[in-house]
């Protein structure tokens, strides 16, 4: 089940990493961040493969890929409660180096158990 969590987060960092890419300009500090979680999927992935059904694993990760995207879209297009935005974009480009955290963290205690 870590092993789903962790794979979730990783579709949701990288969309968000996509969109921040499109609107804003990026540092050193992001590009080491990308580089850190992107190892970080390259190590969960070799584990799926090894520990689990590789379709299934092909199979929830094009399910994460739809939900994130939707999720994203979602949040871009805005969620307004009396003319205000709810949660605005920006709030999730605040939350990159917090979500870069959770997956190294996930990622290695995965790769433990």
């Amino acid at each position: 089940m870590l092993f789903y969590t962790t794979l979730f987060f990783l579709f949701l960092y990288f969309k968000i990493a996509r969109v921040h890419k499109k609107e804003e300009r990026i540092s050193t500090s992001v590009i080491t961040q990308h580089i850190v979680v992107a190892l970080s999927a390259f190590f969960l992935y070799s584990y799926g493969f090894n520990h689990l059904n590789p379709l299934s694993l092909l199979l929830v990760s094009f399910l994460f890929f739809i939900v994130v995207a939707l999720m994203v879209t979602a949040v871009q297009l805005g969620i307004f409660i009396e003319g205000k935005p709810l949660f605005g974009i920006g709030k999730l480009f605040k939350l990159m180096p917090l979500f870069t955290g959770i997956i190294v963290i996930l990622s290695v205690l995965t790769l433990l158990t």
